[in-house]
C-alpha cells in the first residue's frame, strides 16, 4: 500500500468537501491570528458570522464534531463553504462581526430585528438665532445632540415643555427669513421673536445657553438662576415679567418631574435587562441622560440559535446580552456606563470594542446593591412582564390563525398573509399598497407601494391597476424563486373588492404560472358598513362570517390597515406632485440655484417674468443659464 504526503498532496477540489471535512481543509490554512470567519452554505447563504483571538485555534472546534447542540451539528452540516477576514486585534474582529451580521442576517447568529435610529434634541449652531429641534440620523449639521429619546412622542413632549421654558425657535431658516411680524408661537408664548427683533442676539444667546446647560443636567442651577431673576422684577414691580419667569420655572419642573424614575447616582447611562423564557428573549432597555429618565424600549431578538460557544463557561443569556449590546450599539451613540442585570459574556472585550467605537472611555457592569442594581430590577421586571405580553399576544394570535385558516378551507394556518388596496382620487397619483402579517402580527418592514406606471388604463380603472400591483409583485416573487429564495411566498393573498377583483387577481395570477397560493376577495357591507364583508373564493359561493366573530374583527383588522397603507402613500405621493416647482425642470438649476431664485424673486412666477438681464444678477445664474430659464418660461 502506498502512501502520499500529506504536505505534497493537492487539496481537493473545492466542491467535493462539505460539513466537518471542509472546514478541517480550511483549518490547515488558517492562521493563529483574530479575525472574523463566515460558514456558507447552499447558494451562497451566510450561515453563520463569528469572531475569534485565533480564527485557527476557533474553526478547528467545528471540524472535531464535539458540539453542545444539534444545531450548530446542523450548520455545520450545511456548510459548503467558508471565508475568513484577519484583523489587527480582537476588538477589531468584534466590531467588524457586528457589522457583517447586522448586514448579511445569518441564521444561525441571535439577530436584533429593530434597528431604528432614536430620535434626538438638537440646538443648531450654523445659524445667529440658534433653532431647538427634533433631530434623527447622523449628525452632521453643527450643533449640540441630546439624546437619545426613546421615542418620537417622548421627544416632542420634552421640545413642547422646552419651548414654554426657553422660548427658543423651532421655526425653519426659510420661515426665519421671510418673517415680518411674529408668529403663533409668539403670541402664545413659546418663542422669543428674534426673527422680528423683539429679544436682542446677546439677550437669545443667553436663553440658549441655560436651555444647553439644562440639557446636559444642570437643571437646578438653571432654575436657581431663573428664579433670582423673577424675584429681581417683582422687587422692581415689573410683575408681568415675574409672571412669563413663574411659568418658565413650572415648565422646567415639568420637564424634571415627568419621568416617575429620575436617579440621584446615575447623570448619564443605559440600563439593558434580558429576560429569557419559552425559547423567547426581551431586552428592556432604559436611556438616563442628564440625570433624567428620557424613556426606554423594548427589543425582542431573535434567538433561535447562538452558534457562540468559545466560551464554554457564559451562559446562553450572557451570549445573547452580548450579541444585542453589539448589534444596538452599532449605530447608536455609546454612552459612558451600561448597567445590565447579567455579565455579558466577553465583557472586557465587548468594553475595548466600544472604548474604540466612541473615542473615549465605556464601563459595562452589573450592579449588586443601591441605587443602580435597583434600576436594573426596575428594568428587568419590565423585560419579564413585555415579554409576557407579548407571549400572551402570540398566543391570541396562533388562534386568530388557525381561524382564518378553517374560515377559508386552507390545508395550514398561514405564516404570512398579503393585503392589497388601491387608493386614488379619480385616477390621478394612483398608488397600490401592500401589507404583510403573519404569526407575530403586521411585518412593517415588508409593506410595499406600488405607483401605478401604466398609461393604458382608463383613469379609475380599480382592476386594471389591481392587475398591474399582482403582476409586478408576483413576477418579481417568480424571478426571486428561481433563484433560489422562497421565503417572500405568502400564504393567503386578500384583496380589497368583491368577484371582480378576485377574478383580475386569478387572471394574472393564472397568466404567472401562480396557482397554488390561496387568495381571497373581501368586499365591503351594504353602505361600507363593517361587520357586513363578504368573502369571495374562487369556485364558492361568497359568505359571511358571524358579526362577533374574532376571526371577522382580525381580517377587518388587516383590510382597514392595507386601506391606511394605501391612502398614505398615495397623499404623499400627491403632496410631492404638489410642491414640485417649475425650476426643477430647467437643465443646470440644482437645490442651490432654485434657492437663490426664489430668494430674489419671492416665487417660481417671479422668476417666470424675470428677464435675463435680471436672472444674470443672482449668484451662480451666468448668462447661457440666465438665458435658458428665460426660454423655458417662455417656450409655449
Amino acid at each position: 500500500m502506498s502512501t502520499v504526503d500529506q504536505d505534497t498532496a493537492p487539496p481537493p477540489p473545492a466542491n467535493a468537501l462539505k460539513g466537518a471535512a471542509l472546514i478541517k481543509d480550511e483549518v490547515s490554512r488558517l492562521p493563529d491570528a483574530p479575525g472574523v470567519y463566515r460558514m456558507i452554505g447552499e447558494n451562497e447563504e451566510v450561515l453563520y458570522v463569528g469572531k475569534a483571538k485565533s480564527l485557527k485555534k476557533r474553526v478547528v472546534q467545528y471540524a472535531q464534531g464535539r458540539f453542545h447542540t444539534n444545531r450548530i451539528a446542523h450548520m455545520v452540516d450545511a456548510t459548503r463553504s467558508m471565508e475568513f477576514v484577519t484583523t489587527r486585534t480582537e476588538a477589531d474582529a468584534l466590531l467588524l462581526e457586528i457589522n457583517l451580521i447586522k448586514s448579511l442576517k445569518p441564521r444561525f447568529n441571535v439577530l436584533l430585528r429593530d434597528d431604528k435610529s432614536f430620535p434626538e434634541i438638537m440646538i443648531r449652531r450654523d445659524h445667529d438665532a440658534p433653532q431647538l429641534r427634533k433631530h434623527r440620523g447622523a449628525h452632521t449639521i453643527k450643533g449640540d445632540y441630546f439624546g437619545p429619546f426613546a421615542s418620537a412622542g417622548a421627544v416632542n413632549r420634552t421640545l413642547n415643555t422646552l419651548q414654554k421654558a426657553f422660548l427658543l425657535r423651532s421655526c425653519s431658516d426659510s420661515v426665519y427669513e421671510t418673517r415680518s411680524r411674529p408668529c403663533m408661537l409668539h403670541q402664545i408664548k413659546r418663542c422669543a421673536a428674534p426673527c422680528t427683533g423683539l429679544i436682542g442676539k446677546d439677550d437669545y444667546q443667553a436663553l440658549v445657553d441655560q436651555a444647553e446647560a439644562f440639557l446636559r443636567g444642570k437643571s437646578r442651577a438653571v432654575m436657581a438662576l431663573i428664579a433670582q431673576q423673577m424675584e429681581a422684577a417683582a422687587e422692581d414691580l415689573e410683575f408681568e415679567r415675574a409672571a412669563r419667569l413663574r411659568d418658565r420655572i413650572r415648565a422646567l419642573a415639568a420637564v424634571a418631574q415627568e419621568s416617575q424614575i429620575n436617579p440621584e447616582t446615575v447623570e448619564e447611562a443605559d440600563v439593558v435587562a434580558l429576560h429569557v423564557e419559552g425559547g423567547q428573549a426581551c431586552v428592556q432597555v432604559f436611556f438616563f441622560r442628564a440625570g433624567q429618565n428620557w424613556g426606554n424600549r423594548a427589543y425582542f431578538p431573535r434567538v433561535t440559535g447562538n452558534a457562540e460557544e468559545e466560551d464554554e463557561t457564559a451562559s446562553e443569556e450572557q451570549r445573547i446580552l452580548t450579541a444585542f449590546l453589539g448589534q444596538f450599539y452599532d449605530d447608536k451613540p455609546i454612552p459612558r456606563l451600561i448597567l445590565t442585570n447579567l455579565e455579558p459574556a466577553d465583557r472586557d472585550l465587548l468594553a475595548e470594542a466600544f472604548c474604540l467605537k466612541s473615542g473615549r472611555k465605556v464601563e459595562i457592569a452589573t450592579p449588586r446593591r443601591g441605587e443602580k442594581a435597583d434600576l436594573v430590577g426596575h428594568a428587568l421586571t419590565n423585560a419579564k412582564e413585555a415579554l409576557g405580553r407579548k407571549m400572551a399576544e402570540g398566543s391570541a394570535q396562533t388562534k386568530l390563525l388557525a381561524g382564518v385558516c378553517e374560515a377559508f378551507g386552507l390545508e395550514a394556518p398561514p405564516e404570512r398573509i398579503e393585503v392589497y388596496d388601491n387608493s386614488h382620487i379619480q385616477g390621478t397619483n394612483a398608488v397600490g399598497g401592500m401589507i404583510v402579517a403573519g404569526p407575530e402580527g403586521f411585518m412593517k418592514g415588508q409593506y410595499r407601494k406600488f405607483n401605478i406606471r401604466s398609461t393604458e388604463l382608463t383613469p379609475g380603472d380599480d382592476y386594471g391597476m389591481m392587475k398591474e400591483v399582482l403582476r409586478r409583485r408576483f413576477a418579481r416573487l417568480v424571478k426571486e424563486e428561481e433563484e433560489g429564495d422562497s421565503s417572500a411566498r405568502p400564504d393567503l393573498v386578500l384583496v380589497d373588492g368583491g368577484k371582480g377583483q378576485l377574478d383580475a387577481a386569478l387572471e394574472v395570477m393564472a397568466d404567472l404560472g401562480v396557482d397554488d397560493i390561496a387568495i381571497v376577495g373581501v368586499a365591503k357591507g351594504p353602505d361600507r358598513d363593517a361587520g357586513l364583508e363578504r368573502f369571495f373564493l374562487p369556485d364558492k359561493t361568497p359568505f359571511m362570517l358571524e358579526p362577533k366573530s374574532p376571526v371577522l374583527y382580525y381580517l377587518q383588522r388587516l383590510r382597514d390597515e392595507a386601506h391606511r397603507f394605501a391612502i398614505g402613500a398615495h397623499r404623499t405621493r400627491r403632496s410631492m406632485d404638489l410642491k414640485k416647482n417649475p425650476l426643477d425642470e430647467i437643465e443646470g438649476v440644482g437645490p442651490g440655484r432654485k434657492k437663490a431664485l426664489l430668494h430674489a424673486f419671492g416665487s417660481a412666477k417671479g422668476v417666470a417674468r424675470a428677464g435675463v438681464e435680471d436672472l444674470m444678477k443672482v449668484d451662480g445664474v451666468s448668462q447661457p443659464l440666465a438665458e435658458r430659464i428665460h426660454a423655458f418660461f417662455r417656450k409655449g
